[in-house]
């Protein structure tokens, strides 16, 4: 089976071709950092446009990457929500249409379970179940997965997303955007002890996550130095700020992975790129005797790849969408 997968739920507009649910023959990615950087953050309406420009070139050169046509294609999968509704639309209705013209069946799928199945697109696969964290601008989630279709909540954000503080830390100190890259290759030359920011434990047993607080003490940190006429030191806040991020995420992680028993953990999302995580996730869990699975950064971040591997397996349900079908903003996985 060939698949064509169309993701467009934020600010990139993204295709892919996937035989069955192993296999990527193309993976093409079209970013709009530029035209959103002079705003410090993601303006929808001109997401909704980029799309609308982008998402037939992007088919087209995923096709051609793959060294097929669209009438070799025996499924189309495209991203239904959650995301910004304009940009959701684009790539959607897009998928809708081809799909109808050419007599293809469509299936929509939920953002989040491309990042919970993105491992699945490595060499090395987990065995089910096992626990992931999905760590983006828009979400932090813990789940339970317990098959490429079945999910379980553990615990979420209550507020900002672990992406988001970081995007909004890199404005703060006017960093540019996305933030979270530049907060990380900052954080590598900064001490991650030199501030010590409040980490957010909510509840005992909880597994929710809040980073709400820690984003006002950076800025209440960043205005102390203002107000006196101190340089900021900025890479040491970096680093600190994206320790304490760190701390939280990794240690309900390996909570939840604890509670429920399972003896393998999985990182998605974008925040999921961010080489601190990566490392110190994965030496906590050699630590605690856990199997550590990352996908590789182009799967951790918004890509085709992983809507098409899930979209595979809503099709083996029998789940489709009609012409009708509408996209959705939140996630009913949420």
């Amino acid at each position: 089976m060939l698949i064509l997968a169309i993701e467009s739920s934020c600010d990139d507009t993204a295709a892919a071709v996937l035989r069955d649910n192993s296999v990527v023959l193309s993976n093409v990615i079209s970013s709009q950092f530029d035209v959103h950087e002079k705003y410090g953050g993601i303006v929808p309406e001109l997401a909704s446009r980029c799309h609308i420009e982008a998402i037939w070139p992007v088919v087209n050169e995923a096709l051609d990457t793959a060294g097929i046509t669209l009438q070799d294609i025996d499924l189309i999968a495209a991203t239904q929500g959650p995301g910004l509704v304009g940009s959701l639309l684009v790539g959607f209705t897009f998928a809708k249409a081809i799909a109808l013209v050419n007599s293809i069946p469509c299936t929509g799928v939920d953002h989040m379970a491309g990042h919970l199945l993105a491992i699945m697109l490595e060499g090395n696969k987990p065995e089910f179940p096992y626990t992931a964290l999905v760590v983006s601008g828009g979400n932090t989630s813990i789940f339970t997965v317990n098959s490429p279709i079945n999910f379980s909540l553990q615990g979420r954000t209550r507020d900002d997303a672990a992406g988001e503080a970081f995007d909004k830390v890199a404005k703060l100190l006017d960093l540019g955007y996305p933030g979270g890259p530049v907060v990380s290759r900052l954080a590598e030359k900064g001490n991650p002890t030199a501030i010590d920011f409040p980490r957010a434990w909510l509840d005992k047993h909880s597994l929710d996550f809040s980073f709400s607080g820690l984003k006002t003490s950076v800025v209440n940190q960043v205005n102390r130095y203002r107000q006196k006429n101190e340089p900021v030191p900025t890479e040491d806040i970096c680093a600190s700020f994206q320790q304490a991020v760190v701390d939280v995420l990794i240690e309900k992680t390996v909570r939840a992975a604890k509670n429920s028993g399972h003896m393998r953990i999985v990182a998605g999302g974008g925040v999921a790129a961010n080489s601190a995580l990566r490392q110190q996730l994965d030496k906590r869990c050699q630590q605690e005797g856990l199997a550590c699975f990352l996908p590789s950064p182009v799967f951790c971040t918004d890509n085709a790849a992983m809507i098409g591997l899930a979209g595979y397996h809503q099709y083996a349900l029998g789940n489709t969408v009609s012409p009708d079908a509408d996209a959705f903003s939140r996630s009913p996985l949420n």
